[in-house]
């Protein structure tokens, strides 16, 4: 089935299977005023943009639970911070920006590992792997189904899950996720190409008729 938003051209900068929505009408006043104070525009930021924030959330949690609450956690950050947007990105990578670093922080004062460390390709060489683990897959791009990849994406282990919501989803590039996850750029591209091998997989399965417990459809 194609599915509009699922596609990535060839000319589009940050390498994935899924698409950035455009630039949003009367973002920037909103904003402005939200700078200012304004409470009517804040609740219009937060009405924008918390499907995708919320949708980010559970797709580095895997979790209803703590999505929902960490989306609260961001939009309650934002309201702190949204006076020190310069304008330098476009607003919603900013956003999506502060709400991976509160999840990453969230995750590590639960204790949970970010990345397996035994997944580094080579520890005497970690950031020269021998392959380019990092280069875009043809094999997940183009039409996809949108339920079943989200499935799959939900299923993925926590180490693979969180490097491919970040490279491919979100557009980090990985020198910036090493940065995050606190691991090397070796590891970072290990975890994709894993993660797209077991994404692969995952999308050859038969359709299971029943959704995984805990995870709700989400739309990018």
């Amino acid at each position: 089935m194609d599915v509009q938003g699922l596609q990535m051209t060839q000319n589009t900068p940050a390498p994935g299977v899924f698409k950035r929505n455009p630039p949003i009408a009367g973002e920037a006043d909103a904003i402005e005023a939200a700078k200012n104070g304004d409470a009517e525009a804040f609740s219009k930021l937060y009405a924008l943009h918390k499907r995708r924030v919320y949708t980010l959330c559970l797709r580095m949690l895997g979790n209803v639970s703590e999505a929902e609450d960490m989306t609260q956690e961001a939009f309650l950050h934002l309201f702190r911070k949204i006076g020190s947007f310069r304008g330098e990105s476009a607003f919603s990578t900013w956003l999506h920006r502060l709400t991976v670093n509160l999840v990453l922080m969230h995750l590590r004062k639960k204790g949970l590992n970010l990345v397996s460390l035994e997944e580094t390709i080579n520890p005497s060489e970690e950031d020269t792997p021998k392959r380019d683990f990092g280069s875009r897959d043809p094999q997940l791009t183009g039409s996809v189904d949108r339920v079943a990849l989200e499935r799959a994406v939900a299923s993925l282990p926590p180490g693979y899950r969180m490097v491919f919501v970040l490279h491919d989803v979100e557009g980090f590039e990985h020198n910036e996720i090493a940065t995050m996850l606190e691991c090397s750029t070796g590891n970072s591209k290990s975890q994709l190409h894993k993660a797209r091998l077991k994404l692969r997989e995952l999308l050859r399965e038969p359709a299971q008729s029943d959704q995984p417990a805990g995870i709700k459809e989400v739309v990018v």
